[in-house]
């Protein structure tokens, strides 16, 4: 579904990527781990069309991305759940969810309620704050708004940036089990995670990145169990 192949990218004159290449196929649940700084989110960047890559191919079901804008990969089904959420904190759980469907063609009322009642059956407290300001969200009820606002959009690949950080052990739960059941449902997952033991739990594969590069992938069992994960990820 997503493949990536020899990418470099970075910021100004300063190369952060040094020829990643990776794939996530077709309802998979896939892992992306390593240190702080060591690369994850500009890769997401890069696929999201945030940044340009240097040098390397990107595609999306077989076609090119490298070229295109972020929301035209958004409309082709590529949904992205930032690092910090990036909620819109003075917009209600009903306009941030709104804003998700600018991504769509289709905008009848139709889809709209087929979107919702998804969106609700899997984050029923958002059905409760429907009319609450964003900011007055917890940072669970926040990470549950920020991968509802992409399954408004209809994504059937999300990228999630660190989507248990800073919250609660009990809330932790609750988002690995989201994202075991999207998975369940057909949805295709890269999830950037600082908690390894986190994102082997949910994922079906693994990649170690360290300074830009790939430096060690594998099944989740595998990777739970070499040294390698112990040596570069401290767990």
């Amino acid at each position: 579904m997503l493949s990536i192949r020899d990418v470099h990218a970075g910021y100004g004159a300063t190369p952060i990527l040094f020829g990643v290449s990776l794939d996530v196929r077709q309802g998979e649940a896939v892992a992306l781990l390593g240190r702080n700084g060591m690369g994850k989110t500009t890769l997401m960047k890069t696929v999201m069309g945030f940044l340009r890559p240097w040098r390397g191919a990107l595609e999306f079901e077989g076609q090119p991305v490298s070229g295109l804008t972020p929301h035209e990969i958004a409309r082709l089904g590529v949904g992205l759940v930032p690092e910090n959420r990036r909620i819109f904190p003075g917009l209600t759980v009903r306009e941030n969810l709104e804003l998700g469907l600018s991504a769509v063609a289709d905008r009848s009322a139709k889809l709209r309620r087929e979107r919702y009642e998804q969106v609700f059956g899997y984050f029923p407290r958002l059905r409760e704050r429907i009319d609450q300001a964003g900011k007055t969200l917890s940072g669970g009820e926040q990470q549950m708004l920020a991968i509802g606002r992409v399954m408004m959009a209809g994504a059937r690949l999300i990228l999630m940036d660190e989507p248990t950080q800073g919250l609660a052990p009990a809330m932790v739960r609750v988002i690995r089990d989201i994202i075991g059941e999207l998975k369940r449902h057909g949805v295709t997952v890269l999830l950037v995670e600082q908690n390894a033991r986190v994102a082997l739990a949910i994922c079906d594969r693994g990649y170690i990145m360290e300074k830009g590069v790939i430096v060690f992938e594998g099944p989740s069992k595998e990777l739970r169990e070499s040294p390698v994960t112990r040596e570069k990820l401290g767990v």
